[in-house]
């Protein structure tokens, strides 16, 4: 039996997340959308989505703490993480690097031709 792997959007801005969300889902992902900072945190705390696509700027806790969080949990270890963010050099300068930058604004084909070469049932490796 095969399920549906997550995607967790981190974004506060609406209308992005909605073309997130359509690609995501076109590319076989169950998505998950929550705006906020905080509340990102404290659903990590328990969730292990298998792919995390992350603004920088959000209210509350910003992205960088949250890549942080997400990197020194043991239960995220394979959660692959992209940024996307309008701060270029923001993005360059984190610390705890993502698999991926995207510059926004993102495009609904970009975002789902990655997304499917992620699917996890498109990995060699395992």
């Amino acid at each position: 039996m095969t399920t549906t792997p997550i995607v967790l959007i981190v974004e506060d801005d609406e209308v992005q997340a909605a073309v997130f969300t359509r690609a995501l889902k076109d590319a076989g992902y169950e998505v998950e959308h929550i705006a906020d900072g905080q509340d990102a945190l404290d659903h990590l705390a328990t969730a292990q989505p298998d792919l995390i696509l992350l603004d920088l700027h959000l209210p509350r806790v910003d992205g960088q703490q949250i890549l942080s969080f997400i990197h020194a949990q043991d239960h995220l270890k394979d959660t692959q993480v992209i940024v996307a963010s309008a701060d270029g050099a923001m993005a360059d300068q984190l610390p705890d690097k993502p698999l991926l930058v995207l510059n926004k604004p993102v495009s609904v084909f970009q975002l789902q031709h990655l997304a499917t070469r992620l699917h996890p049932t498109n990995h060699w490796s395992e």
